[in-house]
């Protein structure tokens, strides 16, 4: 099944995915049911990702928690997103080293993204079949990936229209 999904999710709230609300209680029912912690550091850090019109670099998150709190570091930005990476909640971008939020929160899977060099938003294309043909290549191939990023850079249709 394939389906488009920005990383404005003002836009794409619209999708079955639901609105910001709704991927955050996704993550927070996750948590329970994981038995791990969705701290208050952690759940911000995520709504920052999640509420954003584009990928967040983790110093422009350093930033807008500086606002917000006293003590706010860089390793403590770090440690949230590792967590947030470690549970499938985000999705690391890593030709432009930034994080958006994950629409499928509760599965780890890894899925395409289209970057676009002018506005900056991305877009994941939920098609775990590319994912795959890329594995079963690799193991054709006698290869053993163990990472995958996939990720293509363009101009996206609102930006080739303005």
């Amino acid at each position: 099944m394939r389906r488009w999904h920005s990383a404005d999710m003002t836009r794409a709230s619209a999708h079955q995915h639901g609105t910001p609300q709704q991927v955050i209680a996704q993550i927070e029912r996750a948590c329970t049911e994981r038995g791990i912690r969705f701290t208050d550091l952690r759940r911000r850090v995520f709504e920052l990702i999640v509420w954003s019109d584009k990928p967040m670099k983790a110093y422009e998150l350093l930033e807008l928690l500086k606002e917000e709190r006293d003590g706010a570091a860089p390793p403590t930005v770090y440690r949230a997103l590792d967590f947030l990476l470690e549970n499938h909640f985000i999705h690391k971008l890593e030709s432009i080293n930034a994080f958006v939020s994950c629409h499928h929160p509760v599965e780890a899977h890894t899925v395409p993204f289209f970057i676009c060099d002018r506005c900056g938003r991305a877009t994941e294309f939920c098609d775990s079949s590319v994912a795959r043909q890329l594995i079963d290549h690799a193991n054709q191939l006698g290869f053993t990936p163990h990472a995958q990023s996939l990720e293509v850079h363009g101009v996206c249709k609102e930006c080739s229209h303005a």
